[in-house]
């Protein structure tokens, strides 16, 4: 059982993190059951903004699936090259020719039902700022690059998005797909800003005036995953969230100033 705090607002972070773990732990994902976002049993994560979760929340998974990794098989004193296989309520431990069997319900428990156990932290290492304006405010930085393609129609002022390609440095994508989602999200959410979201005091007065794309407002998009690995991030990842809407503005602009010189 993996508890966390990192609240999924339809980024993916709940199967981000729960991958990481089952990484770290040496086990297949679908062996770990995910409890998160419950105060109650939970660690507090802090919020689900700034591109944080994956690398901030995912690294202290990475960390816990370590040394909950470390314990078991210290208990079964194997080297670390050894694999765990987890059958209903027994571990098989093998190294080797040699498999040990462990039954869980044959060891103590603590108060919460666990036989096995370890819990983790992880804090960004950052500098304030000094006298010069200079140090290390943020642990990691994204980067992305994105280029759109468009028509305009001079005599109507319309503009018919052709094609969206977009770069950017993941890290390592841990999940390729949902890195994908993020990537076409955003660039959805980008698309409304350049082109149709507005707020008109005294005239947008409810939600049906207030224009966000749809499917077929969103051209087809290319998306490039840059992997370079980032010595912080769990498993080299960093985080992917607004990254890619804050590009896509300014790229449908720069685009219709060379459409229109």
């Amino acid at each position: 059982v993996l508890h966390q705090g990192a609240v999924d607002i339809g980024q993916g972070s709940n199967t981000v993190i729960a991958q990481i773990c089952a990484d770290a732990l040496g086990l297949p994902l679908e062996k770990l059951r995910l409890k998160g976002a419950d105060t109650a049993i939970t660690p507090d994560a802090g919020k689900t903004s700034a591109s944080r979760q994956t690398f901030v929340t995912g690294k202290a998974a990475e960390k816990a699936g370590r040394a909950l990794r470390e314990e078991i098989l210290r208990f079964a004193n194997v080297s670390e090259k050894a694999a765990i296989v987890l059958d209903g309520t027994s571990l098989s431990i093998g190294e080797g020719e040699a498999t040990r069997r462990i039954e869980l319900s044959s060891l103590k428990a603590d108060a919460e039902g666990f036989v096995f156990r370890a819990e983790e932290t992880y804090d960004p290492p950052t500098q304030p700022l000094d006298a010069k304006g200079q140090g290390k405010p943020y642990a990691v930085y994204g980067y992305g690059a994105q280029i759109a393609e468009l028509e305009v129609d001079l005599r109507l002022g319309t503009v018919k998005l052709i094609k969206i390609t977009a770069a950017h440095d993941v890290g390592k994508a841990i999940n390729p797909l949902l890195a994908e989602g993020q990537i076409e999200g955003g660039i959805a959410q980008g698309i409304g800003m350049a082109l149709m979201e507005e707020y008109i005091p005294g005239r947008t007065e409810n939600l049906h005036d207030y224009l966000i794309p749809t499917i077929g407002d969103v051209p087809p998009i290319e998306t490039i995953l840059i992997e370079v690995p980032d010595p912080e991030g769990p498993f080299g990842a960093k985080g992917l969230g607004e990254h890619v809407l804050i590009p896509t503005a300014p790229a449908i602009l720069n685009a219709i100033r060379h459409a229109t010189g």
